[in-house]
């Protein structure tokens, strides 16, 4: 798979808007409907607090991910491919690059997602469990695997 990550640029704030819309958007719509001015706020905020990425298939974006440190663990967010990319193989792809590079520096990886979004299961594949819930939201975590010598 040509598969790339690279750091997301100020020109790429609007496909990140739109990729969050139409991958996590009907899951935010189901429970509290989608507000164009609230969620781009809401991007505002998180694309000047966190260091977003691109991925990238052959060349053409297809996606976002941020991960940064925080409290002594790696944590995922802004996780989004789009649909028409779903299901092929590049959320796996994302996460066992990331993932690795976790395994290697021995770092706890945390994520949360929306209890009614299917992308639990992709999560759980890569052996993250559930550390906590709330109404709302699964808190999930992966512990580093012993990589072999």
């Amino acid at each position: 798979m040509d598969l790339e990550i690279r750091a997301a640029v100020d020109s790429d704030f609007e496909f990140a808007l739109d990729a969050k819309r139409q991958a996590l958007g009907p899951y935010v719509a189901a429970r509290w409907g989608w507000d164009d001015n609230f969620q781009r706020n809401l991007h505002r905020s998180r694309w000047r607090e966190r260091p977003w990425s691109i991925i990238l298939k052959s060349s053409m974006p297809v996606g976002t991910i941020a991960t940064w440190k925080v409290d002594g663990h790696l944590r995922i967010g802004e996780f989004y491919v789009l649909p028409a990319f779903q299901r092929c193989g590049i959320g796996s792809a994302v996460l066992r690059q990331v993932l690795g590079h976790a395994d290697q520096d021995s770092e706890v990886v945390r994520l949360e997602h929306l209890k009614w979004n299917p992308v639990g299961a992709l999560y759980g594949r890569h052996g993250f469990v559930e550390e906590n819930a709330n109404d709302t939201h699964y808190f999930l975590a992966r512990h580093p695997v012993a990589l072999q010598q």
